[in-house]
């Protein structure tokens, strides 16, 4: 069979202007509820594309850590290829793709770095090998070897043991949206598409869209 022969018609739900919340946030709370009990493995998975000032877009998965009325919150180092891209432009796109419910969600807004008591109170959390990690590693930069790496983890675990502080170059992102759409994959591909358009005073407009 030839990658153009791979397809497959998608049956396992509906989506409706009667289904949806009138508010995306909550219906997206609804979805990722429906995902955890579904079992969808990490459902917090999500693709984050990000856009420099040399117009190229950069694209990897991430992992939500919170949500809520304000927006999409997730943790990295600010001066990654990500948090470089952010600090250019500050605006974002995320995609959740559950194909155990056949389900996409797709999200746009601009992005703003959390206060850093928050920051702070997320790391403490954090299993302390994670912890250690994210003062090891300078993401994204190059490294002479994987040995190389591991000697830094080690370094860092001999400095700080199991008491290790959040590092400045490390925190956290939230997208406020302004553009979420519902995707529900159906037969023939005639797929349901519900978008939510943030106005200017702040409420939300929906529509349908074509597939």
């Amino acid at each position: 069979m030839s990658i153009a022969d791979l397809r497959r018609d998608y049956s396992h739900a509906t989506l409706s202007e009667q289904d949806v919340d009138q508010d995306p946030l909550r219906q997206f709370a609804d979805w990722f509820n429906q995902a955890r009990s579904a079992e969808v493995p990490e459902p917090n998975a999500m693709s984050l594309a990000t856009v420099g000032n040399n117009g190229k877009p950069s694209l990897r998965i991430v992992l939500l850590k919170d949500f809520d009325e304000r927006g999409f919150t997730w943790y990295t180092n600010y001066e990654s290829r990500k948090g470089e891209d952010l600090l250019q432009n500050p605006h974002a796109a995320l995609t959740f793709f559950w194909v155990e419910l056949e389900r996409q969600i797709r999200i746009e807004g601009r992005v703003e770095r959390v206060d850093e008591a928050e920051s702070d109170a997320y790391f403490q959390i954090r299993p302390i090998k994670s912890r250690l990690g994210a003062i090891a590693s300078a993401q994204s930069r190059p490294i002479a070897s994987r040995e190389q790496l591991e000697q830094q983890f080690e370094t860092a675990s001999q400095t700080y043991g199991e008491t290790p502080p959040r590092p400045q170059q490390w925190g956290g992102y939230r997208l406020t949206p302004d553009w979420i759409e519902f995707w529900q994959g159906r037969r023939s591909r005639l797929h349901d598409r519900i978008a939510y358009t943030r106005t200017a005073e702040g409420s939300w407009d929906r529509q349908r869209l074509q597939p």
